[in-house]
């Protein structure tokens, strides 16, 4: 009579593999929202990066590090834009890892950091909040390379300038905080709008064909995550409209391009030519108050610079680093 073992094997695979995928429904039942952080944890590991939080002030932060660098390389802390995340700069990142320090946190409110009821996330109390980030994790006598895209380059300037102690370059990228050439963009957020806002499948279309000018590069995002995915930013609509206001038609809107005028450190502003968010004509209106600023206009890239182009943003970061200037 032939054993036994390879049948009562399989049957215990089985069980083993419905116990799993029953634990895995469970999960999913309680928090869709796990089936997109799943793919950031991926995208974070094939970057090379780590994940960390910590509590600075009254709120908490999560954010990526790489401190796979020389002992004297430089910290490098990279700021995402409005409805953004730390995951937008790992393209950015797994060209930098190995050569420099990196902190990619998700600024408070956004992505996996807190978000306190009533708080104010404008330019201003942001730029408050990143100083005191630098100060508790990435405190470098030196001084850091603060980097910052769209919202987060509004941010970064603002930081640059009101406490060039803690900052020893900074590099805005698609930055928000001046008044640019009037775009479609534009006028829809002075009109009380949000052409971010994301609540079907239509509306998640619109937002990637504004944020992206090469069709190869935009995000799939199959079912279910794409259900998922709209549900939150669903849940997010009021957020979103109370940071808008804040930041792009309130009185902070164009605060980062005035603080920018008192910016000393070596700077970097970068720009895609078809960037249907914040238009291009943004960089000359920086460059008029950071006149010693190296100017980098990409073409075929839309405001999404860091995923379109990473190599070129890449190699803008490390010129701006080595030469103190971009290329």
């Amino acid at each position: 009579m032939p054993p036994r073992r390879p049948r009562t094997l399989t049957i215990v695979l089985l069980a083993s593999l419905v116990l799993v995928a029953a634990i895995a429904a469970i999960a999913l039942w309680r928090d869709p929202y796990t089936v997109v952080r799943a793919d950031f944890a991926r995208q974070r590991l094939a970057a090379g990066l780590s994940r960390q939080s910590v509590r600075v002030d009254d709120h908490l932060w999560v954010y990526a590090y790489s401190d796979d660098a020389p002992k004297d390389a430089p910290t490098l802390v990279m700021l995402h834009g409005f409805t953004g995340s730390k995951e937008n700069w790992y393209p950015v990142a797994r060209r930098l890892r190995g050569h420099y320090r990196l902190l990619i946190p998700d600024l408070p409110g956004w992505g996996e950091s807190q978000r306190v009821p009533g708080a104010d996330y404008g330019f201003l109390a942001q730029s408050e909040r990143v100083d005191h980030f630098i100060r508790q994790v990435a405190a470098d006598p030196r001084g850091v390379v603060l980097l910052g895209h769209s919202m987060g380059g509004g941010i970064a300037a603002l930081v640059a300038a009101r406490h060039p102690q803690e900052v020893a370059r900074v590099g805005l990228i698609d930055a928000a905080g001046v008044r640019f050439a009037d775009n479609r963009f534009g006028a829809r957020v002075l009109a009380g709008q949000n052409p971010f806002g994301v609540e079907d499948e239509a509306s998640l279309k619109r937002y990637l064909d504004t944020v992206f000018h090469d069709p190869g590069a935009r995000p799939w995002i199959p079912w279910p995550a794409d259900r998922i995915y709209i549900n939150r930013r669903r849940g997010d609509a009021a957020f979103e409209q109370q940071v808008l206001t804040r930041i792009g038609r309130g009185d902070e809107s164009f605060l980062p391009g005035q603080a920018a005028a008192d910016i000393r450190q070596p700077a970097l502003l970068l720009w895609c030519r078809q960037d249907a968010v914040i238009d291009s004509s943004a960089l000359a209106l920086y460059a008029q108050q950071i006149p010693h600023a190296n100017r980098v206009l990409l073409d075929n890239c839309g405001h999404m610079s860091l995923v379109e182009q990473p190599d070129m943003v890449a190699q803008a970061i490390e010129m701006l680093i080595e030469r103190g200037q971009g290329p």
